[in-house]
């Protein structure tokens, strides 16, 4: 048997029913460039700067977590020798007047900064303080007792590799949070401190992961087709005359079937 065709019939629509349709394609059209605008793609939510930077004696080191060309914090290592021996420290500083804070713990005469480990969660149980911070002290003979550590040594930073000073700072009077990752090597003769990289969270108020250099994505994978699959339905639907003419003739088949 051979097929026959004949030309379908075409839908005749109500004045009505048009002026719904032109109605709702300017609806569609107006969601659908919404739906594509909210459907950017996801960022990091972490910004990580990767460093190699040694810090000498009687030096410091200007921290600026967020490059806006402000300093946030000072990495210092201060270092005097005298004829009956020698003192050293090294510590963290908020920059003045700023509001920031380091992570660590109260002892007598010194705040001491913590050395967190690699996956320790900040900010966390210790306390953050705005004051000047003591990584680690060294000192030997007479000087000690000029010292205001009241020690021959103390701190948490002594002879450690890829620990993470935990950090508090603002962002337009915001808090985020951050970390600033170093190499401490202390012995009798000489004292090495290495910046090796830091980062911060770009979302207010969010903890950061010491040793975290990516943050998740903005949006759930599933939400983001959907919006994505119902701009671009929406995207068709406003096209308007072309996308009325194809409603029309899926409304024709449906109104004449062909012929076999």
């Amino acid at each position: 048997m051979k097929c026959s065709f004949r030309p379908r019939r075409t839908a005749e629509l109500s004045k009505s029913l048009h002026q719904q349709l032109n109605t709702y394609a300017l609806a569609a059209s107006a969601a659908g460039v919404s739906l594509l605008a909210s459907a950017h793609p996801c960022e990091a939510k972490i910004v990580y700067t990767k460093t190699h930077h040694v810090i000498g004696r009687n030096s410091s080191f200007a921290l600026d977590l967020n490059h806006d060309g402000k300093t946030d914090f000072q990495l210092g290592y201060y270092y005097r020798h005298g004829t009956s021996g020698f003192v050293a420290s090294i510590h963290a500083s908020p920059a003045s007047g700023n509001g920031n804070q380091i992570e660590g713990t109260t002892a007598p005469y010194r705040f001491l900064a913590a050395a967190l480990k690699p996956g320790a969660r900040i900010p966390n149980r210790r306390k953050f303080s705005p004051s000047n911070a003591i990584m680690a002290h060294f000192c030997a003979s007479s000087l000690c007792t000029h010292s205001t550590t009241r020690g021959p040594s103390s701190g948490n930073w002594i002879n450690v590799t890829s620990r993470y000073l935990g950090l508090k700072f603002l962002i337009e009077g915001k808090v985020h949070y951050g970390w600033a990752r170093l190499n401490v090597t202390v012995s009798q003769s000489k004292i090495t401190v290495i910046l090796t990289g830091y980062a911060y969270e770009t979302i207010l108020g969010k903890a950061i992961i010491a040793g975290k250099t990516k943050g998740p994505d903005d949006a759930e994978p599933t939400a983001l087709n959907t919006h994505v699959s119902e701009a671009a339905t929406l995207g068709m639907l406003a096209l308007g005359a072309p996308g009325l003419s194809i409603w029309r003739r899926e409304e024709s088949v449906a109104a004449t079937p062909e012929s076999i």
